[in-house]
């Protein structure tokens, strides 16, 4: 069974730092992209960022472009989300998510196969 478990949400300050972790189990994506989607409420889930596997190409939403990195630890079967000068519009349910489905980058939900169960990040202003 595959799971995906996040970790590293919080509350912060306007400018503030977090790091997000999602570990993968059940099965390797070094191949695969894995990728980072958050949800506001009353919003749809939108894409923030993700990281194609042997390629290690990375994408990113422009709202996070300059200010949030990508990483993976293939050894690990772990991926990060380094989320920097954050703003309250950042606040949101953040969902790791991983596709056995694609090589290449994929920026839609529905592209995705493998979820999380999400984890808060609220900002203060």
């Amino acid at each position: 069974q595959v799971q995906l478990v996040e970790s590293g949400g919080g509350l912060v300050q306007t400018g503030d730092s977090l790091r997000l972790s999602c570990a993968a189990s059940g099965r390797t994506f070094s191949t695969y992209p894995m990728g980072w989607f958050r949800q506001a409420p009353g919003k749809e889930r939108e894409f923030v960022a993700t990281s194609t596997g042997s390629s290690r190409n990375t994408n990113y939403a422009e709202s996070v472009r300059g200010r949030f990195t990508i990483s993976r630890d293939f050894a690990k079967n772990t991926v990060y989300l380094q989320m920097t000068r954050l703003k309250p519009e950042d606040t949101a349910v953040y969902y790791c998510a991983a596709t056995s489905m694609y090589t290449a980058m994929v920026v839609t939900p529905s592209q995705y196969n493998y979820w999380g169960q999400g984890t808060q990040v609220a900002v203060s202003s």
